[in-house]
């Protein structure tokens, strides 16, 4: 039999199992940091800049634990021009692959700060998550009132037919009774013929006919020109619910007109590729619920990239735009005069007011009636704001006192005069 030798074997084992560690020490050291904290830190100081499996203005940084050396990484963020002007290979190397876009330093970074973001960059991609559709039923109050109304008029004809049929079964018993004591039976009419005969019936159900018909008639012209609950389908779908509530975008960013202008205007796409010049994908809540998925998300940023000529691969503009068809959601009157800034600067309303929750809106609708109505309503609620404004201050001062009142309303303001809103 051979013997074995085991020194040499305890030796290869030995050298075995060191190789081993190294190894894993080099791809998994990422895994010491906390990957929570690790992705709080890239969202605020490298998202700008780097996405994970895709490059943006700088590489990929999916894995990249897995490429360089953690006391080389550390140099590196801490201050790659400093390692760049070294002559360190790899740092010239990388400047260059990325047309020499110059990093941002980033020296208040501990090095558990980079541990934990190298922890997060090295976790698995997660598969994508196909959303659920949820069949919802929408319920509206919307004509509550008119169809109490609408029972009532039917309520009171059903009574006065019933009325009129134990009536003349009433009158057929006298007629028997009579009929017992000799006098000649007349032949029975039929229940419509009764109803044709008797004028004080046909009066009331004439004047009831005319209020139904009014009243149809009344609602539907009070229905022209209220889009109300209005919900077009945009050529590129747009999530109010993403941008001004999950992202805290305030709507002022993208519609800027509005503090100083008539009319709040629609965003150029210009502004829209402030963040997606660098956000080319949907990496919001996975657990979607609403109908949509990450996939149709993307499809909709890539619309946005055909409409401004943007190639997300080679980071440049082609030259080669095509104009976007918005559908306009809130539409007045063209003998309408509303003034965005007068409201939003001046008197300090929140968008909210006109516009409801679009927080929360997925596809934006018109929230309110902006009936003359409607206007005339809020006028009469809202107080004057004369805080830190003279003209305000001095014109409430004498207005409230003929009026006797602490607050002034925009109605006792002069928010109720014709030239006011049509000029």
């Amino acid at each position: 039999m051979k013997k074995v030798n085991y020194r040499n074997l305890s030796s290869q084992l030995s050298l075995l199992l060191l190789a081993i560690l190294l190894a894993f020490s080099t791809t998994t050291f990422a895994q010491d940091g906390d990957p929570v904290a690790g992705e709080a830190i890239f969202k605020s100081n490298c998202a700008a800049c780097h996405k994970l499996d895709k490059k943006g203005v700088g590489p990929a940084l999916r894995g990249v634990a897995d490429k360089y050396e953690k006391e080389w990484l550390y140099q590196w963020v801490k201050n790659s021009q400093g390692l760049i002007k070294s002559g360190d290979s790899k740092a010239v190397a990388l400047f260059a692959e990325n047309n020499n876009s110059v990093m941002t330093s980033f020296p208040a970074l501990s090095n558990e700060d980079i541990d934990n973001i190298l922890a997060y960059s090295s976790q698995p991609k997660p598969a994508p998550k196909v959303a659920e559709v949820v069949a919802t039923t929408e319920s509206s109050d919307d004509g509550t009132m008119q169809n109490i109304i609408l029972g009532g008029l039917v309520l009171v004809f059903v009574l006065l037919v019933i009325m009129f049929y134990l009536v003349s079964k009433t009158l057929q018993r006298l007629s028997d009774a009579n009929n017992e004591e000799g006098t000649v039976r007349e032949a029975k009419l039929p229940l419509w013929k009764a109803f044709a005969q008797n004028q004080f019936l046909m009066l009331v159900s004439s004047i009831l006919l005319l209020l139904v018909s009014g009243y149809f008639v009344y609602g539907y012209f009070m229905q022209v020109g209220v889009d109300q609950g209005y919900t077009p389908v945009q050529p590129i779908h747009f999530s109010h619910k993403i941008h001004a509530g999950d992202n805290k975008i305030d709507c002022q960013y993208c519609h800027s007109s509005a503090r100083k202008s008539k009319t709040s205007g629609i965003p150029p796409l210009n502004v829209c590729m402030n963040c997606h010049k660098n956000i080319s994908e949907y990496t919001g809540a996975q657990d979607l619920a609403n109908g949509y998925s990450t996939e149709f998300y993307n499809k909709e940023i890539g619309k946005l990239y055909d409409a401004v000529g943007w190639n997300a691969d080679e980071m440049n503009y082609t030259g080669e735009i095509k104009p976007v068809k918005w559908i306009r959601v809130h539409n007045l009157p063209d003998f309408v005069y509303y003034n965005h800034s007068q409201h939003v600067t001046v008197a300090g309303q929140e968008c909210q007011k006109c516009h409801g929750p679009v927080e929360e809106m997925e596809v934006v609708e018109q929230f309110a009636q902006l009936t003359m109505r409607w206007c005339i309503d809020c006028h009469k609620a809202t107080n004057v704001d004369a805080e830190n404004n003279e003209y305000y201050e001095k014109i409430h001062e004498e207005l409230s006192k003929k009026y006797n009142v602490d607050k002034l309303t925009i109605a006792q303001l002069g928010g109720l005069e014709c030239g006011k809103c049509h000029y």
